[in-house]
C-alpha cells in the first residue's frame, strides 16, 4: 500500500514538472534547461507521453555513431533502453534564443556498469526547439562522444 502511494506520487510529480517545463516563459533560458532535465529523467523513466509531447513530429536525431533516426525510432530506443545508469548529469549548458527558434548546447556525464566495472561516458549534445502550441519542441538532436586524447 504505501509504494502503490509513493509510486502515484512520484507519476503525479514527474507529470506536473512535465508540464510546467512544457508550459514557462519562452524567453527565459532557465526554461529550456529545465526542460532538457525533465528530458532526461523522462528517457531513464521511459516516460513515452513526455517524448511525445516534447519531439517535433519531424524531429530528426543524429546520434554519437553517426546514425540517424525520427521521432519514432527515438521512442522507440526509450522504450527499448534496458541498460543500468548510476548517474546520468548534465551540465555546461549554454542557451541561445533566436525568436522562436532556441539552440541548448550541454554535456551529458553517464556512469554505469560495463561487464561489471564502472564506466563513465561524455557525450556533448546540439538540441534545436521551435515554439509551439505555447511550448517548446525538439525538431533536431544531436550528440557526439567525448573521446580523451590517449
Amino acid at each position: 500500500m504505501k509504494t502503490a502511494f509513493i509510486t502515484t506520487l512520484v507519476s503525479v510529480w514527474l507529470a506536473v514538472a512535465s508540464i510546467a517545463a512544457q508550459t514557462t516563459d519562452r524567453t527565459n533560458p532557465q526554461s529550456l534547461i529545465d526542460l532538457e532535465h525533465s528530458w532526461n529523467e523522462a528517457f531513464y523513466l521511459k516516460d513515452v507521453s513526455f517524448l511525445e509531447r516534447v519531439l517535433a513530429d519531424e524531429f530528426i536525431g543524429t546520434y554519437e555513431d553517426g546514425s540517424q533516426g525520427n521521432k519514432a525510432k527515438e521512442i522507440s530506443l526509450t522504450r527499448e533502453f534496458n541498460q543500468k545508469v548510476d548517474s546520468a548529469r548534465q551540465d555546461d549548458f549554454v542557451v541561445k534564443l533566436y525568436g522562436d527558434t532556441a539552440v541548448v548546447w550541454f554535456t551529458l556525464h553517464l556512469v554505469g556498469p560495463r561487464q561489471g566495472q564502472p564506466v563513465q561516458v561524455d557525450l556533448r549534445y546540439v538540441d534545436v526547439f521551435v515554439w509551439r502550441a505555447n511550448r517548446w519542441q525538439c525538431v533536431s538532436s544531436h550528440s557526439t562522444k567525448i573521446v580523451e586524447n590517449q
